[in-house]
């Protein structure tokens, strides 16, 4: 570092050792905790000693700024001199096994991971057999040195929080970049929205100006309120258009897709109702502002212009003004209800039931404005089309939940009989309707399970809102017993009904057989309809957001099985070419990032199968790699994590599983770093690569960007 940054470090540290010391100008250890910010009190308490050099517990200034130095501004010797004095508890000059065990455990709290003693202990032996060079019985400085020089990466940054905590805010010194929505990559990957949204713009200057030119001889709040008002017209007829599911999916499958950003159109659907909601404000306002001028040349007043029908304004009875109060109260409210933090905050039905009353805006906008039924009369009978069919759809054949798994993370697992006219693509969804938790709702949800599976048809339900959770405690609840002289026939029944795969099977309290009615519409397609049509692969789900993935992941590898080629002679198996006129996939990198262990739990044993499934070898190398990610785990080169990270890295490679999930793959702390994710997929050459994503928006703006300067096609999951 320079002068000028030690300086200004210097400052920072300062003012944030004020802010945490008492009046005796001193940091003690429960001070010392709550800026650490630590889960596990031995780490607080080992850094805390070590940093207290003169012993008087508590830390001074001068103490904490020359232990931090050597954190931040010190060597690797130094850092690692540091490490080896934390796990060296007793002070003795080496690790022994009981002191490495304790430091692992509170590594796995620090972590927020559960593991059995056994699992401790094997982690632990695998550590300090690896470490022991010379079978003594204890790891020296000189043996840990040793065993961290196999995990570079460990090495480039070890640091502590507290070093994190107390490096100051970089200077706003960095080179200002171009806006991200000027750059040449983010108009090349999103050609076809932007054109869409240009030609839509052009389209609505065009019909507002047309209509002020109609009416330039009134005022000039008439012209304005009646460009506005033939805006509206087509816009409230071009959002329903975006909602005309089958249809989309119907266009999915043909050129159009390749034209129109047809996977976006929950995102024009957005677009189009806030400019409603502008529109329908200046609209009224100048209305407002025209009654002004009109009442001082009239016998009527500003509120009887806009409250009664005297005036006689409009095609109706004088219904206009009336109606566009109305109008404007409900078109506000929808949204309101429509905003993101009423949908994502547990309150879906608020959102649902608002939306509803679109059939009441339609209405009045028939009585409002004598031309808007020429605009919606096409588009309104197709929406009704849709609408019957999509009733008689879900009313036709009787549908039943037969079996439901109570799964971790409060997920619900549903299996439903599926009919034999119900065909779907990999990552469709369906609305569903359960009479029992909610006669009149309807929720959409990704279907999980493959195409192949000619049975049955899965669905897994998060619980985050008032009717996922009643769903989930609706079937928490233990089953009361109902007598019937051939209740074992029918259990019987139902269980050879579904052939579910036995590693998917879970029996116990939270897995029962049923026979529930439900209704459901759809199918509906996604945008990972397109990846069959990729080279490349990369689907990336956060949390739930792995549902639509499930379905695509079973349907590629049961047509990965029926290419899958065994030597007769011996056990070794291979895929001679997985392409073909459906499937055009040469490579699959699935990505699951999680916040927690427990999150992974109920979708592992499906992970699990299709690791064994895959061939063990192939010429063009593994077809489909896993990446889990769990966010809560520290990083490897943080203090508190390099030893666990080490032994969780021996261990697995010595069992050939990973301890957290049991898969084959190692599941990697913290988050992914997204250039080095990409610069690698990029290296593979693979083909022209497909990202596609399912979970949080603030994660699809990060992945996106990256696509974006990567040159690879993103994909988001809407519905």
């Amino acid at each position: 570092m320079s002068a000028d940054e030690d300086v200004r470090w210097l400052e920072w540290v300062t003012k944030q050792f004020e802010s945490i010391a008492g009046d005796d100008k001193e940091i003690d250890l429960d001070e010392f905790k709550t800026a650490l910010k630590v889960k596990e009190s031995f780490f607080a308490e080992r850094f805390f000693v070590l940093f207290d050099s003169d012993g008087s517990s508590s830390i001074s200034l001068d103490e904490l700024l020359e232990a931090l130095d050597l954190l931040i501004h010190g060597s690797e010797t130094d850092k690692l001199r540091f490490l080896f004095q934390v796990y060296d508890v007793d002070g003795s000059g080496s690790i022994d096994p009981d002191e490495l065990r304790t430091v692992l455990k509170s590594c796995l709290r620090e972590s927020a991971i559960s593991l059995p003693e056994e699992k401790l202990d094997d982690l632990t032996l695998a550590l300090f057999e690896s470490a022991d060079k010379d079978n003594s019985g204890a790891i020296t400085f000189e043996e840990l040195k040793a065993e961290l020089e196999d995990f570079p990466e460990v090495m480039e940054n070890l640091t502590i929080s507290a070093a994190n905590w107390l490096k100051p805010p970089e200077a706003d010194q960095k080179k200002r970049q171009t806006p991200r929505y000027l750059t040449r990559a983010y108009w090349h990957n999103n050609s076809r929205k932007l054109l869409f949204l240009c030609g839509y713009t052009c389209l609505s200057v065009a019909l507002f100006v047309g209509a002020v030119l109609q009416h330039r001889h009134n005022s000039a709040w008439y012209m304005l309120a009646k460009g506005c008002g033939q805006c509206l017209n087509f816009n409230c007829t071009f959002v329903m258009v975006l909602m005309l599911r089958r249809c989309l999916t119907w266009l999915r499958a043909t050129w159009v897709v390749r034209v129109l950003p047809l996977d976006q159109n929950i995102l024009l659907h957005q677009i189009v109702g806030y400019a409603i909601l502008g529109y329908t404000l200046v609209h009224t306002t100048a209305h407002v502002f025209n009654f002004v001028q009109l009442s001082e040349h009239s016998d009527f007043s500003v509120w009887e212009y806009l409250l009664t029908t005297r005036p006689g304004i409009g095609w109706v009875k004088g219904t206009a003004s009336v109606t566009g109060v109305v109008l404007q109260v409900v078109v506000c409210l929808m949204g309101l209800c429509s905003s993101t933090f009423v949908r994502r905050s547990g309150h879906f039905e608020v959102f649902y039931w608002s939306h509803l009353s679109y059939v009441w805006v339609w209405s009045l906008l028939m009585v409002h404005c004598a031309n808007f039924w020429k605009w919606f009369v096409v588009p309104g009978l197709v929406f009704l089309l849709e609408k019957i069919i999509g009733i008689a759809v879900s009313r036709m054949g009787g549908l039943y939940i037969v079996e439901v798994n109570l799964l971790p993370s409060k997920v619900t697992h549903l299996v439903i009989k599926r009919p034999q006219f119900f065909h779907f693509k990999p990552g469709d969804y369906v609305y569903i309707n359960i009479p029992v938790i909610a006669k009149y709702e309807w929720h959409p949800f990704t279907i999980s399970s493959a195409p192949e599976q000619s049975e049955s048809l899965w669905l897994h339900i998060r619980s985050m809102g008032q009717w996922t959770n009643r769903l989930y405690e609706y079937f928490r609840q233990p089953q009361s017993p109902v007598p019937s002289p051939r209740r074992l026939a029918a259990s019987l029944r139902r269980r050879r009904l579904i052939k579910t795969p036995v590693g998917n099977r879970v029996f116990g309290e939270n897995h029962r057989f049923c026979n529930i009615k439900c209704y459901v519409d759809g199918p509906y397609g996604t945008p990972t309809r397109q990846i069959f049509a990729s080279e490349h692969a990369v689907l990336i789900g956060a949390g739930i957001g792995i549902t639509p993935f499930a379905s695509i992941l079973q349907s590629i590898m049961y047509r990965y099985r029926r290419r899958k080629q065994n030597c007769p002679s011996c056990n070794y198996s291979w895929c001679e070419n997985i392409k073909d006129s459906e499937m055009k996939l040469r490579k699959v990198d699935f990505i699951w990032i999680n916040r927690d262990q427990k999150s992974f739990e109920w979708f592992v044993s499906l992970l699990t199968k299709l690791e064994m499934d895959q061939a063990d070898g192939e010429p063009e190398g593994r077809f489909l790699e896993m990446h889990m990610y769990m966010t809560s785990a520290l990083c490897k080169n943080d203090m508190k994590a390099i030893g666990l990270q080490m032994a969780l890295d021996l261990l697995a490679k010595k069992e050939k599983r990973d301890s957290i999930t049991g898969l084959r793959t190692r599941t990697q702390p913290g988050r992914p770093e997204w250039a080095k994710v990409f610069q690698k997929i990029s290296e593979e050459n693979k083909g022209k690569v497909h990202v596609f994503y399912c979970g949080s928006p603030a994660l699809a703006k990060v992945i996106k960007a990256q696509c974006e300067h990567f040159g690879f096609n993103f994909y988001k999951e809407n519905f």
